[in-house]
């Protein structure tokens, strides 16, 4: 393999599969919150909000962790305005303590806090502005959830930095990435060069996926899942998946470890493969050259489609896990751009109408696509181009996802958000 495309592949395992307490997108406004309140240097007494529509949707009903159950916008802020450590970025909320919990509780209740949709056409658009003693702090977090792009105290500016929504917002070069050379990479991978990233993911989400099982978060889907249909390694991988969200969107103060912005996406993408690695008893070598697939398969969809979108993101992870388990079975790039192709088929569509409980069952939908997706291609069966959104050459039908996600749907996530917040 091309030595340029290898580094780059291991940076953006590297640049995506990060730790983060909690959903996301709420602990990006925690953590602009806690940037804001540095650049202002006192608590505030005050607080300005601006954030995009689709921080509203995916913060308005999930449990900020580590609050006492508390949900929303102002929530987070005053998570990350009594949690400070901002370097801790999306971790930031992860020793919190008792009293802190009361401290903010008490901050939410009393203090001035302004909400508003961003003026600015950014799909991921954070601004917050604290303010004290006729001074103020302001940041703004744009395109993804740790991208600072602007740092004032009054008018002075402390850091600053260029931004344009349709530039990457990546580090990496994404458009390196192709199922092809995504299989090449994990066949050839120097496993030393990935172990510690994926390792981390590993340990991060089977702990909270058992957690979830214990059935007291959220709908517990995962649970119901495994009393309702049994223990086969089928219902299992969708089931720990499921779990793991159980708990992350219910306020479970465990961290996962995500992919393409998401924690949920994280947990689908690798805990299948996890389940399945166990069940076939394969060496650790191959679990992690099959999460490797996983993650990247995950990840190239997700590139196309954006952060944010009206499109369920789990829907991409669902094939990515579908990718990574045949991978385990010696499937390589014909057969899993077969599955790849039959599970976008399967499910494609799949709103996203915010984080919640229900994420959990939207998961065990993804992976139940990309594990029928695997069985049809065992069986010979596939998908064939011109079918709906299904066209001939895996890439090119990734493609049409990204097009319908980023474009076609955009009038839908504008309906979505304004539901939720009529």
């Amino acid at each position: 393999m091309e030595q340029k495309i290898y580094n780059e592949y291991v940076e953006i395992l590297k640049e995506e599969l990060l730790p983060a307490m909690g959903c996301t997108e709420p602990i990006a406004v925690a953590y602009a919150a806690a940037v804001a309140v540095q650049a202002l240097g006192e608590k505030p007494e005050s607080v300005e909000v601006n954030v995009s529509a689709n921080i509203i949707k995916n913060v308005k009903s999930v449990v900020v962790p580590c609050t006492g159950g508390l949900r929303g916008i102002g929530a987070a802020v005053c998570a990350g305005i009594v949690a400070g450590c901002p370097e801790k970025e999306l971790e930031i909320l992860e020793e919190i303590t008792g009293e802190q919990k009361v401290e903010m509780k008490k901050m939410l209740d009393t203090m001035p806090m302004t909400i508003r949709e961003s003026d600015k056409e950014y799909i991921f658009d954070i601004q917050i502005k604290a303010c004290a003693g006729g001074h103020s702090g302001y940041v703004e977090i744009a395109g993804f959830h740790t991208n600072v792009i602007c740092v004032k105290k009054d008018d002075e500016i402390i850091r600053e930095k260029a931004y344009e929504e349709q530039g990457s917002s990546c580090a990496t070069d994404r458009s390196l990435l192709t199922v092809e050379k995504i299989i090449e990479f994990a066949d050839c991978v120097d496993v030393a060069d990935v172990e510690e990233v994926l390792q981390r993911q590993i340990d991060y989400n089977w702990a909270i996926a058992e957690e979830g099982m214990t059935g007291k978060w959220g709908a517990a889907i995962g649970k119901t899942l495994m009393e309702a249909y049994g223990n086969s390694v089928h219902n299992r991988a969708k089931a720990m998946a499921a779990a793991g969200s159980d708990a992350r969107m219910n306020g479970c103060e465990l961290p996962v470890v995500i992919n393409s912005g998401s924690g949920n996406q994280g947990m689908t993408t690798s805990l299948p493969v996890i389940v399945y690695a166990k069940e076939l008893n394969v060496s650790k070598e191959m679990m992690l050259r099959a999460l490797v697939v996983s993650n990247l398969i995950t990840i190239h969809m997700k590139t196309g489609i954006g952060r944010l979108s009206a499109y369920c993101g789990a829907i991409s992870a669902g094939c990515g896990a579908g990718a990574g388990i045949c991978y385990l079975y010696g499937g390589r790039a014909y057969e899993i751009s077969h599955v790849i192709v039959n599970a976008v088929a399967i499910n494609s569509g799949v709103v996203c109408d915010g984080a919640k409980a229900s994420c959990a069952a939207k998961i065990a939908s993804a992976v139940e696509a990309g594990l029928l997706g695997l069985q049809m291609q065992k069986n010979g069966k596939q998908f064939y181009g011109g079918d709906g959104l299904v066209e001939k050459g895996v890439e090119n039908t990734i493609r049409n996802i990204g097009e319908l996600a980023k474009k076609g749907m955009r009038e839908t996530d504008k309906t979505i958000i304004q539901i939720m917040t009529r």
